[in-house]
């Protein structure tokens, strides 16, 4: 059964009271979604938001950023991290209800959200508010599947481990975050890379489809233009 919204907001304000600052494997990919993107926005929309880390960055290269979050202590939490942001909007807010305008962002960012999302309904609605020629960038994680997908997973323990060092300086999360973390872990479900590509051939035809190392996949898409 699908886990509800107010669970997983719940969750989310769980896991925000206790975070500290640092990154996480989903800022190891920044860099690599940035790049897929013109070196200039007007209006960006970030769904799942979090603390605000891409949101901040997305900002540097938009005039105005809209960021969506479930979890009003996910929303206080970026609110305070980005004074020096005033381009950005954050709103506690569902992207399944909220009511987004037709043919408006030039860039829409799903990061580490659509597992919690039905995800055809949502990029039926995200499409609708992207402008023609607008890019939409998804980072989410994966079901492994196939001996090769195993294989890579064994390979991903020891970079998973030296870039918490590097980033965090430690290598597990405090013992509360952690629990936080697991619990909510137990009500995520995953699609595979493979279904997420029958996915995107129906409705984001063109879109580039990635697997990536640290248990996750990437879809690319650019709406026509026509």
């Amino acid at each position: 059964m699908p886990v509800s919204m107010d669970i997983i907001q719940a969750d989310f304000d769980r896991i925000a009271l206790l975070s500290q600052a640092g990154g996480d494997h989903n800022s190891h990919y920044h860099r690599f979604l940035l790049g897929q993107l013109p070196p200039r926005l007007l209006c960006s929309l970030e769904i799942g938001c979090g603390t605000g880390a891409f949101a901040r960055r997305l900002a540097e290269r938009s005039d105005k950023v809209l960021a969506l979050d479930l979890s009003p202590e996910m929303i206080r939490s970026a609110g305070e991290n980005s004074r020096w942001h005033p381009n950005i909007d954050f709103r506690v807010a569902d992207v399944l209800t909220t009511e987004l305008p037709a043919g408006h962002f030039d860039c829409v960012v799903s990061i580490a959200t659509l597992h919690h999302l039905p995800m055809e309904e949502t990029l039926v609605r995200i499409k609708n508010a992207m402008k023609p020629g607008g890019t939409l960038l998804v980072l989410d994680l994966r079901r492994t599947e196939g001996l090769s997908e195993l294989a890579a997973g064994a390979m991903a323990w020891p970079v998973s481990a030296a870039l918490r060092l590097i980033v965090n300086g430690r290598l597990i999360e405090p013992p509360e975050l952690r629990r936080a973390w697991n619990e909510h872990g137990r009500n995520d479900s995953y699609l595979t890379t493979s279904q997420v590509r029958r996915i995107c051939a129906d409705l984001l035809p063109g879109a580039v489809v990635r697997k990536h190392l640290l248990w996750r996949y990437s879809v690319v898409w650019q709406k026509p233009s026509g």
